[in-house]
């Protein structure tokens, strides 16, 4: 077959026109045009500082509604913020006369009828009490008692459902149930923490003090009916935004970094417990025994708060982070769909195109394409494509895999889970941390393990957080790191085993490796609280972590989960 030089420029426009295809399929996507302007209403509570209120002027204010404002701002669209009495803005959600509120505690029951933003804060529930009552261990102490509850809020929903046993006196807001409890009728009142601190100090309720926390940490952020998500993905989408300038963070100390950061009553009493045992030492020298043993307490009392403030502060980087995922994933997979879609149409034109250009090659000679010879070019082009794709594939099943293990949802332990599954996904999401750490990698995973029961997500943090401490441990990348999975049909267990090559562990080290912020890597920013949370959620799940250590040869640490009987993955 011979070709002229008309042909040749003919066959090279046909293969542009193959190559702008991609073109085609992507200027559509530019022409979506957005939702039509509409003003978007916006509920709250009128009395829930500081995180919603109505200020001295009569305007809504506090950290949710400048969060809102914000959040408006960055992606243009109009809201009004509405605050009332809790109860009656629940009510106007519901019948659709608010179309979002924005702030609202996440629980089981609630997402039977709405769907949650990933939360802005960590709300915590505390029982008030007179000073002089009892403290209160649990809610099971709340059995034949009154209790003050805000109507419609969190703990109303809970106790109706968990504690019939509680007589509950139902109010508006957080003030009105310190007012009743400060005036001396009914036993307790169960309120948030921080509104019921920011309330009582506001209002100079003296005699009312925090004498329990019943529950544990709880997610506080925006939420719709269902059915309404694309508007929750709006909101959802400039808190991401808001999270990634710093934005966020500054309004959340602005309102809530103040309180968090406050000394409470252990601070108080323990200059109040100074004061007098100096006074009493210049009348017996020997209360001084007593006095240091009393230092000693409150010196323990005020760690022990300043732990607390800073497991809040920890909790609320991890919700920052689910938020910062949530938005990187939304931005990297646009892209990423588009090379999905285009690539395969750019391999098939090139194949089309193929025989034209061997033919003219054949004909003519070498000839330049791309900037080099086309005889390299034919060998490279289809290789590149595929390397192309492969890597817009894996692209998007590590933003797939990093989504799921930042997702905030309440812990469910009821999925049938593969160990091998679960250990693959972790080391894809800690590959490059491995890749620098060590030379020597090596994975072993056992053939027709059984399953587990539990939650896959939270046992995948357990073994991120596994690896992660594997690699730390390493001073070269000579020295190894091996994993591997088995089942331990004795015990009828399975088993992760993490073993590195490492500087060890100290053997008076091993038994506070589960303590709550203990750590030997404090100057390089470790904060203790890694392996206690791991140890926690492997002991939700019915198994254990145990560790076998020798300093300066390395460290080898076994997940052990109860296997589920009779079942086995291929």
């Amino acid at each position: 077959m011979t070709l002229n030089a008309d042909d040749c420029r003919a066959a090279c426009g046909a293969l542009i026109r193959w190559l702008g295809i991609g073109l085609v399929f992507w200027w559509p996507l530019q022409g979506l045009s957005a939702e039509a302007d509409r003003v978007i209403v916006v509920g709250g509570d009128h009395h829930y500082p500081p995180y919603e209120f109505i200020n001295e002027d009569g305007d809504p204010d506090g950290y949710n509604t400048e969060l809102t404002l914000a959040i408006a701002e960055v992606m243009g669209i109009d809201v009004e913020i509405r605050l009332g009495a809790w109860d009656d803005i629940r009510r106007q959600l519901d019948q659709g006369q608010i179309d979002i509120v924005q702030g609202i505690v996440q629980s089981k029951t609630r997402q039977q009828y709405y769907a949650f933003s990933p939360p802005h804060a960590i709300v915590h529930q505390s029982i008030f009490a007179r000073k002089g009552d009892p403290a209160v261990s649990g809610l099971n102490d709340l059995n034949g008692k009154s209790v003050i509850v805000q109507s419609s809020g969190a703990m109303h929903d809970y106790l109706r459902h968990q504690q019939p046993g509680a007589d509950l006196v139902l109010v508006d807001s957080h003030a009105d149930a310190l007012r009743l409890l400060s005036s001396g009728q009914y036993d307790y009142a169960l309120v948030a923490n921080l509104p019921g601190l920011y309330t009582g100090k506001a209002l100079e309720l003296s005699n009312l003090i925090p004498v329990g926390k019943p529950l544990g940490a709880q997610h506080y952020g925006y939420a719709v009916l269902k059915g309404n998500e694309d508007l929750l993905a709006q909101f959802s989408e400039g808190l991401a935004i808001l999270k990634n300038t710093g934005r966020q963070q500054a309004i959340y100390d602005k309102w809530l970094g103040p309180l968090e950061n406050q000394g409470f009553s252990w601070k108080q009493l323990g200059m109040a417990a100074a004061m007098v045992s100096a006074i009493l030492l210049l009348v017996l020298g020997g209360i001084m025994i007593w006095n240091r043993a009393l230092s000693r307490e409150v010196a323990k009392r005020t760690e022990a708060q300043q732990l607390q403030q800073q497991q809040l502060i920890q909790a609320d980087k991890m919700t920052s982070l689910g938020i910062l995922v949530s938005g990187m994933a939304h931005e990297i997979n646009n892209p990423s769909s588009l090379l999905l879609l285009n690539l395969p149409i750019l391999k098939e034109s090139y194949q089309d195109a193929e025989e034209i250009l061997e033919a003219y090659y054949q004909q003519h000679g070498d000839f330049m394409m791309g900037g080099l010879s086309y005889s390299r070019m034919r060998d490279e082009i289809p290789s590149m494509l595929d390397d192309m794709l492969a890597g817009t594939q894996r692209i998007r099943r590590i933003v797939e895999d990093l989504r799921d293990f930042a997702r905030q949802e309440p812990t469910d332990l009821s999925e049938v889970v593969d160990l091998n599954g679960v250990t693959a996904a972790a080391i894809r999401l800690v590959e490059r941390t491995l890749s620098q750490s060590t030379q020597h990698f090596s994975v072993s995973y056992g053939e027709s393990l059984p399953t587990f029961e539990g939650n896959g997500q939270r046992i995948e943090q357990v073994i991120i957080n596994l690896m992660i401490n594997a690699c730390q441990a390493l001073s070269s990348p000579e020295q190894a790191i091996r994993v591997r999975t088995y089942f331990h049909s004795a015990e009828q267990q399975l088993r992760l085993e993490i073993c590195d090559q490492g500087k060890g562990i100290a053997p008076e080290h091993l038994p506070r490796l589960s303590d709550p912020f203990f750590t030997t890597k404090r100057e390089q920013g470790g904060t203790g609280l890694g392996l206690s949370i791991s140890f926690s959620i492997v002991n939700e799940h019915g198994g254990n972590l145990t560790y076998d250590s020798t300093l300066q040869q390395g460290t080898c640490v076994t997940l052990s989960l109860p296997a589920l009987k009779g079942t086995t993955v291929s």
